[in-house]
Parts: structure tokens; C-alpha cells; sequence
């Protein structure tokens, strides 16, 4: 069995490729720069992307279990991928969707696979956008403040891996958080606990965040996406859920556990 692994260098595609190396799986990593991808041994690198469909067949090649991250630009082309995957040979999938069902989520759960859809909540590692102003000024700039049950990454591939490797997911769709709700500041509370420094809040406007992510390269439409959703999340994202501890048999990862593997990135 070989596994694909798109996205294979993103914030949850490089734990998908880790777990799966763990269990002992071949696996294939998709990634547009193979040099930079520091993955584990063993994984066969693939230059390319799957916002190209039309040019991974060398890359489906033997390949019966897939893993998409849905990413910008994916939404124009996430059927055709799935066709060609399908056509490939490809009989199982899992796909970690971006926010809302869209035309890639709804063709993997038409294809006449098997596919698992992961709706993770806010990522723990959305923190890292706070690097450069923790390290210059010991200061983290929000709009909000507002619970979030996050989850950590790796927590996300490994449900993806159990999902793609053991039976009894198909069809399934896992809600996934983290295991406690957390307000903006209690986690900069914790980041400055384990800096051992104080770390202060700074609100910001609405649109002070929005034109932060359009200097980043964020279109219009993903930058008013992303913001409303911070400003008004739906329930699901505060409620702390056991979907994580259910599928792997072991509990989730705390904010706190994710700080420290990360701190250094925080030091000054």
C-alpha cells in the first residue's frame, strides 16, 4: 500500500507524513520544493502540487490511499483531483477541509470511495503568526478574545493517518479539537509562562487584522473570511469535543504541550 501525501510539507501534512511513517507505511510525499522538505527517511519525495491535477500522474502511480488538505486554489480543481485519484487506482481518502464543504469535500463524498472528512477547529499553530511581535516586543496583537478549543496539528495527521491506514472510518465526519477552550489572552498567558516572560495583549480593530493579512498576501475574500470567523466562530468552535482520544486511543495534546515543542521559536 502506498499513501500520498499532498500538501506533505504544510502545518498538518508533514505530522500526516510522520505518523504514517510511524506505523510503518510507505508513503509518498507531495511537495513543490522536495530539497526543503525535511521529512522523515523512507518517505519518497514527488515534486508538485495538487492545485495541478493534470500534472500528477506519475505522482497517483500505484498509489491507494490519498490525503488532501484543502488550500487556496483548490477549490476550482478539487473535483478533477479526485477523478483522476479515483481513476488512479486510489480506494481510501481523507481530506482536512477548509472551513466549510466545498467542491473537493463533495466530490471525495460522491466518488464511491472511502473518505473521512476532518473539520478541525483553529490550529494551535495560528500562534506562530505571533513570533516576530512576541520576540521584538513581548506583545501579541488581536482583535478578539473569545474562547477557542484549538487543536494541536499533530493531533489532526494523526487522525488523518488512523483514518487512512485502519477501517471503520468511512464516511465518517470528525469535528476535532483540542481538550480545553482557551481565550486569546489565556494563551498568551501560557506562551509567556513558558518564555518566563510577560507577555501582553494588544487589541486591535476589525480592520487593522484584515489589512495584516492582505499585506501577506491573503486575498480580500480569504482575509474577511478568516476574520469574521474569529469574530463570530460558530458553537462548535469553543466546545471542547473527545473526537481526537476516540480515534487514536490516546488523549489530545494540550496548548501547553504545543508551546514548549515550539518556545525556541519565540526567543529572542
Amino acid at each position: 500500500m502506498t499513501v500520498l501525501v499532498t500538501g506533505a510539507t504544510g502545518n498538518t501534512g508533514r505530522h500526516v507524513v510522520a505518523e504514517l511513517v510511524r506505523r510503518g507505511e510507505r508513503v509518498r510525499a507531495l511537495t513543490r520544493a522536495p530539497s526543503r522538505a525535511r521529512l522523515p527517511a523512507g518517505v519518497e519525495l514527488v515534486e508538485g502540487t495538487h492545485t495541478a491535477p493534470e500534472t500528477l500522474g506519475d505522482a497517483l502511480d500505484g498509489v491507494t490511499r490519498l490525503h488532501i488538505t484543502v488550500t487556496a486554489g483548490l477549490a476550482e480543481v478539487g473535483a478533477d483531483l479526485v477523478k483522476r485519484a479515483v481513476d488512479a487506482g486510489v480506494r481510501r481518502m481523507t481530506v482536512v477541509w477548509g472551513g466549510y464543504v466545498g467542491p473537493t469535500e463533495q466530490a471525495m463524498a460522491e466518488s464511491g470511495v472511502e473518505w473521512t472528512r476532518l473539520e478541525p477547529q483553529e490550529f494551535m499553530s495560528n500562534a506562530l503568526t505571533w513570533v516576530d511581535s512576541v520576540r521584538t516586543g513581548n506583545v501579541v496583537r488581536e482583535p478578539f478574545d473569545l474562547p477557542s478549543a484549538v487543536v494541536h496539528e499533530g493531533d489532526i495527521g494523526a487522525v488523518a493517518a488512523t483514518a487512512l491506514v485502519e477501517d471503520g472510518h468511512s464516511g465518517r465526519v470528525y469535528n476535532l479539537t483540542g481538550p480545553e477552550a482557551l481565550t486569546t489572552s489565556e494563551r498568551v498567558a501560557i506562551l509567556g509562562t513558558a518564555l518566563g516572560r510577560d507577555i501582553a495583549l494588544e487589541r486591535i480593530t476589525r480592520q487593522q487584522a484584515i489589512d495584516r493579512l492582505l499585506a501577506d498576501g491573503v486575498s480580500t475574500a480569504d482575509a474577511e473570511y478568516v476574520i469574521g470567523w474569529h469574530s463570530s466562530p460558530p458553537p462548535e468552535a469553543g466546545t471542547v469535543v473527545d473526537t481526537v482520544e476516540r480515534v487514536t486511543g490516546r488523549p489530545a495534546r494540550t496548548f501547553a504541550q504545543w508551546v514548549s515543542e515550539h518556545r525556541d521559536r519565540f526567543s529572542a
